[in-house]
């Protein structure tokens, strides 16, 4: 049998973290970090537990299935952080078990709980501690609550979505908070590389405000040496054209003809040949200073194409485009399933989306079932008991 694409043993397994998460960020830093072969134990607040169980119209089981995205294959205990003998019990169960610990909370929630990184390095200096906030641990917003639309609104990200004339537009996904939990396995894994070496843990911060301030690093570095606020783009981009969505005949596609020579091609493609020798289109900096009349010449003959000709055109002369699709066809497409990143959670039987990365060639598998609030509180108990 052939064995080299096999994952003999996942890169984290053996390693245990503490996810004192809810919502999204911390949560997704723990869904990485258990689908890369850590055990991750989430500790949920009394009640209905972290907030992403009730988000979202589609159930299954005790929670929606935006929970059983991000939270499959963790082990579930719920913890009363205003309880003396609960912090406690959770103090020792990190003290004992736990290499990571990754923090979302209010601000002040783990110092005033005893669960912060300072407390728990004093005593166990080789954790690993993330801390994940909505603005930084300094300035004056550093006590402020956050969601990923608020921080989009306030890191500039929503003024560059959408169309010139549109109204403020945010990035339907929360990229900030996924981000931030990538970001924070970043910072981790490299933590974890840091302990082996010397033997010593690390305290991690993050944030919603610096993830979004990274991901618009190329517009704010432009305006920081130009002075020019960014234009919204539409489906373009400010610093190569042509790159955007075009009318056909009968829809829409995507063409990025990100150098000179692949702007050459999508002209002879389209029968318009005299572009590319036009002194105000030769190089991609004149395209972008004559942006609106490249794309006006552009646009006439393209429109007479059916997408699927441009397309086959535009494929055989190797210039990058695409249609755009619906989520419903981007389920059906021959290149998703050829991946094989849709899968579906076992025992509970949620299709989601897998990790997108593999090893020799294999993608983790999905971590196993989501847990039920509290499945796991014998994990807990068992340092209740003790105490």
């Amino acid at each position: 049998m052939d064995t080299s694409h096999a994952i003999p043993c996942l890169p984290l397994q053996g390693y245990t973290v503490v996810e004192l998460g809810h919502s999204l960020s911390a949560p997704y830093a723990g869904h990485i970090l258990a689908h890369l072969g850590a055990t991750v134990i989430k500790i949920e607040s009394t009640g209905p537990g972290d907030h992403a169980r009730g988000w979202g119209k589609v159930r299954s089981g005790d929670a929606a299935v935006m929970f059983h995205a991000i939270n499959c294959g963790k082990k579930s205990v719920v913890a009363d952080l205003r309880d003396e003998e609960m912090k406690r019990a959770l103090k020792t169960l990190i003290l004992e078990r736990a290499d990571i610990v990754v923090q979302n909370l209010k601000a002040g929630s783990v110092e005033r709980a005893g669960l912060d990184a300072g407390t728990l390095r004093a005593e166990k200096p080789q954790l690993i501690y993330c801390n994940i906030s909505a603005f930084g641990q300094t300035g004056p917003l550093r006590d402020s609550p956050g969601y990923d639309p608020l921080v989009q609104a306030m890191s500039g990200m929503m003024s560059l979505v959408g169309r010139p004339d549109d109204p403020p537009v945010r990035v339907p996904i929360s990229v900030n908070d996924m981000g931030s939990g990538m970001w924070s396995v970043i910072g981790i894994l490299a933590a974890l590389v840091e302990r082996v070496r010397t033997g010593i843990g690390t305290t991690l911060d993050t944030s919603l405000y610096e993830t979004a301030l990274a991901w618009i690093t190329v517009q704010m570095t432009d305006f920081l040496n130009s002075g020019e606020l960014p234009v919204r783009q539409g489906s373009g981009n400010a610093n190569i054209v042509p790159y955007q969505a075009f009318d056909c005949a009968d829809g829409q596609v995507l063409i990025a003809a990100g150098n000179d020579k692949l702007f050459r091609n999508l002209c002879h493609a389209i029968g318009m040949d005299h572009l590319a020798d036009d002194p105000r289109f030769a190089g991609n900096a004149d395209r972008v200073r004559n942006k609106d009349l490249l794309i006006n010449l552009l646009e006439g003959p393209i429109r007479l194409v059916h997408a699927a000709e441009l397309q086959t055109r535009l494929t055989l002369l190797g210039v990058p485009s695409g249609p755009i699709l619906r989520m419903d066809q981007v389920v059906q497409a021959e290149q998703t399933a050829a991946i094989g990143i849709i899968e579906m959670t076992p025992g509970d039987g949620v299709r989601t989306v897998g990790l997108p990365i593999s090893f020799n060639h294999v993608r983790p598998p999905l971590a196993g079932k989501s847990p039920r609030h509290g499945e796991h509180n014998s994990i807990l108990e068992e340092r209740l008991t003790c105490g």
